[in-house]
C-alpha cells in the first residue's frame, strides 16, 4: 500500500508504466561489467581458503564474516557522504574505482596470503562504499509502486555479470595455460570500462530532483545523523527483521563446502557452483520484484527466507546426489531472487529523498554483521560437533528467526512520514 509519493520521484519518473528509468538500466550495466570483474577473481576463494591454505571452517568462518563486516562498516560512511550535497554518483564511483584498483594488487600479490587478502578486503571496501548510493539513486529514479521491479532489474543485470565472470576466468586459464595473472590484467579492465560507463551514463543526484539543503540549526553529531532514519518506525521494523534473519543465515559460501563436502565431486568442480544459483537468481529477480510490487514486498522477503531454510533441510537429506544438488542451488538462488532487491524496495518507501543512502547503508550494515556473527557462530559449530550438528542448529536458529520477522515486518508500505 503506498499512501504519497515524494515530489522527486515523480519528477523524474519520466518513462511509462511498466517500463523501467533509464538511471536504472545504467546502474544495472555498470553492476553486469563490475561483476564480471569481481567474479573473474573471486569463484574460488572458499576452497581456495579451506582446501588449499588449510584453514578450518572456524578460521573461515571468522575470515568470510570479516570481509563482510569490513563491507558493511564502509558502507554507513559511503551513504552518509553521498547524502551530503547528494554526491550519490561521485561516492559510488570511488568504489567502484577502488575495486577496479583492488585487482592491481591481487597482480602485485604474487601469491602471498597477506597480500591476496589486503587486495579482497579492498575489493569489499569498495563494494561497500558504492552499495547504498548505488542503490539510493534506484530508489530515487523509480516511483514508489514500481521499485520491487527497477530492483528486480538492477539485481537481474547484477547476477548476469556474476554468472558471466566464473566463465570468463574459466575461458582465460583454458586459454593461458593456467596464467592467474592474465585473469587479474583483464579483470582490471572490465572493472575500469565499469568505472568509464558510470561516469558516462549514469546521471548524478541532482538530475533526479532537487537536493535538500542542510538543516539550519545546532550542528548534529556524526552518528546521530548515521541513525536519523530510526526515528521512523516502520524502517526500525524493517531493520530489526532483517537483522533478526541475516543472524539466522550461514551463508552461500557453507553451503557450496557443505554440498562439496557431501558428495565428494572432484574440487575442480567447485567455482561452477555459484554460477548454478546465479541463473536461478537471473530468472527470478524481475518476476520477485514485480510480485513485490503487486502484493507488497513482505511476502516474497518471507518466502525466500522459508526457501533458504528448505535448502539447509535438504542438505540434511540423504538421497540421490543430483536431486541434492539441483535443488540446493535452486533454492538458494529463490532465496537471493526474493530478498536481495526486495528488501531495498521495502525500504524504499519507508526513507525521505534526502536520507535514502543513509537509510540504506544502516540497513545494509546492520544485516551483513548479523550475518558475520552467523558465519563466525556456523563456523565455531562445525569445528566443535561436525558439519551435521551444526546444520541442524542452522535450521532451528532460522525457522524462530523466520517467525519473528513474519511479526516483525509491517504488514503495509508506506512513505516516511518525518523529513
Amino acid at each position: 500500500m503506498y499512501l504519497a509519493t515524494t515530489d522527486a520521484a515523480a519528477a523524474t519518473t519520466k518513462l511509462t508504466r511498466g517500463r523501467v528509468a533509464g538511471p536504472v538500466l545504467a546502474l544495472g550495466t555498470v553492476s553486469l561489467v563490475t561483476d564480471i570483474s569481481s567474479e573473474m577473481v573471486t569463484a574460488v576463494l572458499p576452497l581456495y581458503f579451506v582446501l588449499q591454505l588449510g584453514l578450518s571452517p572456524l578460521q573461515f568462518g571468522f575470515l568470510d564474516g570479516l570481509y563482510n563486516g569490513v563491507t558493511a562498516l564502509v558502507r554507513l560512511a559511503g551513504g552518509h557522504a553521498a547524502d551530503r550535497g547528494g554526491r550519490h554518483k561521485l561516492v559510488a564511483g570511488t568504489g567502484y574505482a577502488l575495486s577496479a584498483l583492488s585487482r592491481l594488487g591481487l597482480l602485485l600479490a604474487g601469491g602471498g596470503t597477506a597480500g591476496i587478502s589486503a587486495a579482497i578486503a579492498a575489493d569489499r571496501i569498495g563494494k561497500g562504499v558504492r552499495t547504498a548510493p548505488r542503490d539510493a539513486l534506484i530508489s530515487l529514479s523509480s516511483p514508489p509502486d514500481a521499485l520491487g521491479r527497477a530492483f528486480g532489474v538492477h539485481r537481474a543485470m547484477d547476477t548476469t555479470g556474476a554468472l558471466l565472470g566464473p566463465l570468463a576466468a574459466f575461458a582465460l586459464l583454458w586459454a593461458t595455460a593456467d596464467a592467474y595473472d592474465a585473469v587479474f590484467v583483464v579483470s582490471f579492465c572490465v572493472g575500469l570500462l565499469g568505472v568509464l560507463l558510470l561516469v558516462a551514463f549514469v546521471p548524478g543526484r541532482a538530475a533526479l530532483g532537487p537536493v535538500a539543503a542542510p538543516a539550519a540549526g545546532p550542528r548534529v553529531p556524526l552518528r546521530s545523523r548515521i541513525a536519523e532514519p530510526l526515528r521512523d518506525a516502520a524502517f526500525r521494523r524493517i531493520m530489526a527483521a532483517a537483522a533478526l534473519l541475516g543472524a539466522a543465515t550461514i551463508g552461500d559460501s557453507f553451503v557450496y563446502l557443505l554440498l562439496q563436502k557431501q558428495l565428494d565431486f572432484a574440487v575442480r568442480w567447485f567455482p561452477l557452483l555459484p554460477l548454478g544459483t546465479a541463473a536461478v537468481y537471473l530468472l527470478l529477480a524481475v518476476p520477485a520484484g514485480r510480485l513485490g510490487d503487486r502484493i507488497g514486498r513482505r511476502v516474497p522477503f518471507l518466502f525466500g527466507h522459508a526457501a533458504l531454510l528448505a535448502a539447509y533441510v535438504l542438505l540434511l537429506a540423504v538421497g540421490d546426489g543430483t536431486v541434492l544438488l539441483a535443488g540446493v542451488l535452486v533454492l538458494v538462488g529463490v532465496f537471493y531472487a526474493a530478498t536481495d532487491g526486495v528488501l531495498m524496495a521495502l525500504a524504499g518507501p519507508a526513507l525521505p529523498a534526502a536520507r535514502q543512502a543513509s537509510g540504506m547503508a544502516l540497513l545494509q550494515t546492520g544485516q551483513a554483521l548479523s550475518r558475520l556473527l552467523a558465519a563466525a557462530g556456523f563456523g565455531a559449530a562445525w569445528t566443535l560437533w561436525g558439519s551435521r550438528a551444526a546444520l541442524v542448529i542452522a535450521v532451528v536458529v532460522l525457522a524462530a528467526a523466520l517467525a519473528g520477522a513474519a511479526a516483525l515486518l509491517p504488514r503495509t508500505e508506506r512513505r516516511s512520514s518525518w523529513s
